[in-house]
Formats: C-alpha cells, structure tokens, sequence
C-alpha cells in the first residue's frame, strides 16, 4: 500500500534560482543530501529531463543508494523526478520541489513525496525534514556570515 503524498513545506533563506542549483549541482548535493547519521554522500547527476541521478547515502553502519530520472526541470521554480530505493522496495516514486519567492531573498519550497510505502513515509518526513535543515544551512553558508536561517513554516 501507499501512504498518502507527503509534503513538506520551508522557507529557505535563499531566491529561488540558488535553490534551484542546488538541487542540480552534484558537490552541492554531496554536502546536504545526507539525513540523519549520513556522514556523507557521493552523487551523481545528468539535470536534464530524462536525465539520471544516483546517491549513495554513506553512513556510519551501511549505505543507502537512491537513484532516479529527471521528468521536469524548470529553472528556478520546480523540479519532478522519480525516487527509488530500499526503503520504497525497488518502486519508482515521485517527488515534485515547488519555488516561490517569499519575502526579500527567501523561498517557500513546498516537497512532495508520492508513492511511498505506508511503512516508511515517517521515515521519509524525516529524512526530507533533515535535508531541508542541511539545505538551508548550506546556502547561508555560501552567502556568509549576514545570511539568517529560514524556518520550518509548516509541514503536512
């Protein structure tokens, strides 16, 4: 069974065309796409539509590769691709990133997860919560020492 689409809602304190990078660029994914005790991550990415992606999740006691195909890249406001690994059983599922200005230089970047397990759709929330947080923090990092942290602003 699938669980119902699990979506994630942020303010990032970024504009959306840096996040919107983000999400494309391998080094940049390495850094943030590591929930949890993911101490790092090794990507691979071709950001084109049907383009594929690979990410090998390296933590303390296994790994976790995640791999997909790019199905919509519209710069800077939203990108679809398909998400698969163990943890969906092998079944390719969706995940759609939305980017709306908010505010002076923020985003609200709305996530969502279609097609997962029941039993792992918590598993998920949090692991999207935990790569959101690392996002953010990676681009307050690029813009320097004046950058504020976005928040959560809700999540359902």
């Amino acid at each position: 069974m699938s669980s119902p689409p699990l979506r994630i809602v942020r303010v990032l304190s970024a504009p959306p065309e840096e996040i919107f990078d983000a999400w494309t660029d391998a080094p940049s994914l390495a850094v943030w796409m590591a929930p949890g005790s993911v101490e790092r991550s090794i990507v691979e990415v071709d950001p084109r539509v049907g383009g594929r992606f690979r990410i090998l999740m390296k933590g303390p006691d296994c790994d976790h590769e995640h791999s997909g195909e790019y199905l919509v890249l519209e710069r800077p406001r939203r990108l679809v691709f398909t998400w698969t690994s163990e943890a969906t059983h092998g079944r390719s599922t969706t995940v759609s990133v939305e980017l709306r200005p908010h505010g002076a230089g923020e985003t609200e970047l709305t996530l969502v997860h279609e097609g997962l397990p029941d039993e792992n759709a918590e598993d998920h929330r949090s692991g999207w919560g935990d790569i959101l947080r690392k996002l953010d923090a990676r681009l307050a990092e690029k813009r320097g020492p004046r950058a504020s942290s976005g928040g959560e602003r809700r999540s359902t």
